[in-house]
């Protein structure tokens, strides 16, 4: 998995509960972690992996972002 993606499932693990993955994405659009463009494109991905359905992060989602979580801290 590349590091954007990495980044906005991590993002998404950690987003607030009125956060939208549209305002997620336009966050990190606005840091310059990658265009809009991309971060769609990746939202787009990661549901179709299975990391991510409508409602939030799937048992899968959630199991990779806390292991990228650790992995970030070290």
């Amino acid at each position: 998995m590349d590091i954007n993606k990495k980044v906005l499932l991590l993002a998404i693990y950690k987003k607030e509960e009125n956060e939208s993955f549209k305002d997620i994405v336009l966050m990190l659009e606005n840091s310059r972690v990658f265009s809009l463009k991309e971060g769609k494109r990746l939202l787009k991905e990661l549901k179709k992996e299975k990391f991510l359905n409508d409602s939030g992060l799937t048992i899968k989602g959630l199991t990779k972002a806390k292991e990228i979580e650790n992995e970030f801290k070290l």
